[in-house]
């Protein structure tokens, strides 16, 4: 089944035009709503006004009712595991368990130069993110977790309340083919290809072909991990209905649409719903 997501951008853009998409998705039957985690805007020009991921997701699980909430990603190198296992704990309890888990490796050389942060080598991220991985999902059920691992220790932790499901989903994004996709293998239930947005479709399966193997060097079943892509939505209907057609075609069954518009977020959020029973028709 294909499933269908909003990530309107959270930067250059004010609180009151944000609430609005949130409805916008909630009120037209998306899957997701999604938010980024950086702490500059993206894209060419990296200044102006950009809002904190994890704290929007709080306030969306407040103002809507329905729809799936979450962060793609959040990068793993701006919180220590055991703080984000709580918050994303209690971000899932104010939805009334809605909340998808997005978690990346992280490393943003402009903030943490900014900051004055290291931005650890791309292998020492990723062996940080399997840590992570294991770690949330011990903080999320266990009474109690040791853990004694190259980058992070834990002793006698505890991190109550668990959340309200029995685990959130975990989406890990990723398109590192060494080490990357086999922590996805490892540890996700949602594979979201980390390539940049138009990325070639014959690449993005070849990337999930990838991802078959390490999931068979692991013992796991592929058809187990569902495979994301987010890309921006044409403004033209049928252009997006084809561009979606052409991800379902090639394995990737949970769609996040990138609305554009900078000027109107929220009617380019309003174009999307008004094509949504149209992409629900996808595949």
């Amino acid at each position: 089944m294909t499933t269908v997501g909003l990530k309107p951008p959270q930067q250059h853009i004010g609180i009151a035009a944000l609430r609005e998409t949130w409805a916008v998705a909630d009120d037209a039957g998306f899957d997701g709503c999604w938010v980024f985690d950086h702490l500059a805007p993206m894209g060419r020009d990296r200044t102006g006004d950009v809002f904190d991921g994890w704290t929007l997701l709080a306030a969306m699980a407040e103002a809507t009712e329905r729809v799936r909430i979450g962060c793609l990603v959040s990068g793993n190198t701006n919180r220590h595991p055991g703080t984000l296992a709580k918050i994303a704990a209690t971000v899932d309890h104010l939805s009334g368990g809605r909340l998808d888990v997005g978690l990346g490796a992280g490393g943003d050389a402009l903030t943490d130069a900014m900051l004055g942060t290291p931005t650890p080598p791309a292998v020492e991220r990723v062996e940080k993110l399997a840590e992570a991985c294991e770690i949330l999902g011990l903080l999320w059920t266990r009474p109690e977790t040791d853990h004694a691992g190259r980058h992070y220790t834990l002793t006698g932790a505890v991190s109550d309340p668990k959340p309200v499901q029995p685990k959130p989903p975990l989406w890990l994004g990723s398109s590192g083919e060494r080490l990357g996709l086999r922590v996805v293998a490892e540890h996700a239930d949602v594979w979201l290809n980390a390539a940049l947005p138009g990325t070639e479709i014959a690449e993005l399966q070849r990337l999930s072909r990838v991802l078959d193997e390490h999931c068979a060097a692991v013992g796991r079943d592929p058809a187990t991990i569902r495979r994301a892509v987010q890309f921006r939505l044409p403004s033209d209907a049928d252009s997006a209905l084809r561009l979606a057609q052409s991800y379902v075609e090639a394995g990737f069954t949970e769609l996040v649409l990138m609305p554009t518009g900078h000027d109107n977020v929220v009617k380019a959020a309003e174009a999307a719903a008004d094509l949504l029973p149209r992409l629900r028709d996808v595949g």
